[in-house]
């Protein structure tokens, strides 16, 4: 059964960029309708997607696992696609892929319920205060103690969900600085969150750590994970290959080296986005107003490291 509700579409909300990213919501814009749907990946694995993001949901014999947990606005609809698809097990688990909202937005359902909640350190820290966006011009307030994470790690971690292997790790200062990555080795599924973008630009928070060499790096440490086999689960789309994950790590690297080299001529933001570097990856990843302009001060944050610029 298909849920209709306001979905989130980045596509819609990068197009929103002609005035500028002042003010600008990260969470996806709510333009038009799609529905919630699940599409079985394999035995007690679902995908389901509409939700804001992305979302996969396992099923154990004594309960359920869930790898993000959509926006604020679709939680209580998920959950009930949730309770649907799993026989109304109980959720026992939930990651979180980073801070973000779109990705968050059932933990304070999920762990007044008594679920535990994994994510990387950075990601609790971010949520326990208040977040000052610049690019958006927006104060994002701490979460309720309820919903911070109450489990967290630094680099890697394994654990078994019913029969299923589970392998998670960090992902550095790339989307945001809390990425993770959850692998599931028996049915070869990789969640990634928004590190892997489809359709889009990959979004750059740089107000809490994300910056282009971070992100580049995070997609060769993906590529790493699995096979060519693997099925890959964005932050929002439809699930990808291998091929797909290396040509977006190709497009990183690039723009990586161009943004620097213009960087280094003294160009700013503005400079930068008039030089139209990205217009090679444009038809594939659209409007790269944000992505641009996002990047210019996520490479001062990493000025020394990069080298050459002051």
């Amino acid at each position: 059964m298909a849920y209709v509700i306001c979905a989130s579409n980045r596509r819609d909300f990068i197009r929103t960029l002609a005035g500028g990213v002042a003010g600008l919501s990260l969470s996806r814009a709510q333009t038009g309708s799609t529905p919630i749907t699940a599409i079985t990946l394999a035995d007690n694995f679902i995908h389901i997607a509409g939700a804001g993001s992305n979302v996969l949901l396992v099923t154990g014999p004594d309960g359920v696992l869930l790898v993000d947990g959509g926006s604020p606005e679709h939680s209580a609809e998920l959950l009930k696609v949730v309770a649907e698809q799993s026989g109304a097990r109980k959720v026992q688990t939930l990651f979180n892929t980073h801070w973000h909202l779109e990705s968050t937005g059932s933990n304070d359902v999920l762990g007044k319920a008594g679920a535990k909640i994994i994510a990387h350190e950075n990601t609790k820290l971010w949520m326990g205060t208040d977040i000052i966006c610049k690019w958006q011009n927006r104060t994002y307030q701490p979460r309720a103690k309820e919903a911070l994470p109450n489990q967290t790690f630094y680099t890697t971690g394994k654990m078994t969900f019913g029969k299923e292997q589970v392998v998670y790790g960090y992902l550095g200062q790339a989307h945001t600085d809390g990425d993770i990555y959850v692998f599931f080795p028996g049915p070869n599924i990789l969640m990634t969150g928004d590190v892997f973008s489809v359709g889009q630009y990959p979004i750059l928070d740089y107000t809490t750590g994300g910056w282009i060499g971070g992100l580049s790096d995070a997609c060769k440490t993906l590529l790493n994970i699995g096979d060519a086999q693997t099925r890959i689960i964005p932050g929002v789309g439809p699930v990808q290959a291998k091929a797909d994950l290396q040509a977006q790590a190709d497009m990183c690297a690039t723009m990586r080296t161009k943004f620097v080299e213009l960087m280094r001529k003294g160009m700013g933001a503005k400079d930068m986005l008039a030089a139209a570097p990205t217009k090679d990856f444009d038809a594939k990843w659209g409007n790269p107003e944000l992505f641009i302009m996002n990047a210019y001060p996520g490479l001062w944050g990493h000025v020394r490291e990069v080298g050459g610029i002051v």
